[in-house]
């Protein structure tokens, strides 16, 4: 499980591989998010992958990726099957797809909404026996108000980092200023750090 100091990671409290699928729709850069997460965790020295899911990438269209973290070699290539976290993009896909399947108890679930738990019907899940770490973020207001347009994905990498420390606020902002030009990364930099900020304040309450 994570550590409860600043600036632990998950990896460093166990050996075994991390595993992340991000559910979103085309055009809200879900692959590009796993792939800015496969850097950051390459930046800390760390093994990682990252690919898309072989379907429709029309815009609004149901997209996936996935990312794997480990401290040694990943030879897998399938997809995940049974993540350890889910990043969700689009809440309307709640009623679409069957999200959580493979997800362990005590999973990370972040979802980008600016609803509660129980406004969106998934208080249960938190509190139920499988007690979901789930944690809402507003992340397309965030970048919306950073960036110039809803595309929530440099803001819940902020939220990831915060929730489950298994990557850090600068790797993510590193990763940030590698994929994107200067000028729009250091507004991707923004909204992924004060994602991390309010991100910060809920893991108390979801890990409790």
């Amino acid at each position: 499980m994570p550590g409860t100091a600043d600036g632990d990671h998950i990896g460093e409290a166990r050996q075994d591989m991390f595993q992340i699928r991000i559910h979103g729709r085309g055009g809200q850069g879900v692959v590009s998010g796993a792939e800015m997460l496969s850097v950051a965790a390459f930046l800390e020295g760390r093994h990682a992958q990252a690919f898309p899911s072989f379907g429709s990438e029309r815009m609004g269209a149901p997209v996936m990726a996935f990312c794997r973290i480990d401290d040694k070699e990943i030879r897998l290539r399938e997809p995940v099957l049974e993540p350890d976290a889910l990043i969700i993009q689009d809440q309307t896909l709640l009623h679409q797809v069957d999200l959580f399947n493979g997800l362990p108890a005590r999973g990370y679930i972040l979802l980008n909404s600016t609803r509660s738990l129980d406004e969106l019907g998934l208080g249960g899940f938190a509190r139920g026996v499988r007690h979901y770490r789930l944690c809402t973020l507003p992340a397309s207001e965030i970048a919306m108000k950073h960036v110039g347009r809803p595309v929530p994905n440099a803001a819940l990498l902020g939220g990831f980092a915060a929730i489950t420390r298994v990557i850090t606020l600068p790797s993510v902002v590193a990763a940030i200023r590698q994929k994107f030009p200067s000028a729009v990364a250091e507004k991707n930099v923004a909204a992924a750090t004060e994602a991390f900020g309010v991100a910060s304040k809920a893991r108390e309450t979801i890990d409790a």
